[in-house]
């Protein structure tokens, strides 16, 4: 084997083990019961007739597109699509508000907007620190929406703010996201086995 190949298989494998090990941990340890908790609001939210609000920047933009997506087209099993929204999605509104009200109230502004007491406000942030994020969800509490904060590293201010936190405690960015799709899949599928539709 050349040395090229060598080293691209030696990544290969070793990413491969780095994520099957931070999986494995998160199975072991407190951070499956706080995912558990988190799909239980999720579940009595939905069912209770709720919508989600998800929002984060940059990779977990796309992973509050993609949940959303889910809920609204289905996960694994065809029933009823769910009342969800990416905050990330509306270029008019993210541009409007952040030229008008600054980058930091992309997500508050959007809350304010749209959530009511008693929906689910999502933010997810690898970094547990993105002031958008974070200020989504001081709004999203003053206003009586429920919280989860999908985080990384230490969980950060958001992780502090929100009613569940569900922390991956991994400070590469990768490693994190890639954990944090599993979280959003475990959710969903716990909304298509618990909740009628």
């Amino acid at each position: 084997m050349a040395a090229g190949e060598s080293a691209r298989r030696a990544l290969v494998v070793e990413t491969l083990r780095s994520t099957a090990r931070l999986h494995a941990a998160l199975a072991d340890g407190p951070v499956a019961a706080d995912i558990e908790r988190a799909g239980a609001l999720l579940v009595e939210v939905v069912g209770g007739g709720g919508q989600v609000l998800a929002f984060g920047n940059g990779g977990s933009a796309a992973d509050a597109q993609h949940f959303v997506a889910e809920l609204v087209g289905r996960f694994e099993r065809t029933r009823r699509g769910w009342p969800a929204v990416a905050l990330t999605v509306d270029t008019a509104v993210l541009t409007s508000v952040g030229n008008d009200f600054g980058f930091d109230a992309v997500f508050a502004r959007q809350v304010e907007a749209l959530g009511r007491p008693g929906d689910l406000a999502i933010g997810i942030t690898t970094s547990g620190r993105s002031p958008n994020v974070v200020r989504g969800l001081e709004t999203a509490k003053a206003r009586g929406l429920r919280t989860i904060a999908l985080t990384g590293g230490d969980g950060g201010a958001a992780g502090r703010l929100a009613e569940v936190h569900v922390n991956v405690p991994e400070t590469v960015t990768a490693r994190v996201q890639e954990a944090h799709i599993t979280v959003l899949h475990l959710w969903c599928a716990l909304v298509d086995r618990e909740v009628e539709g």
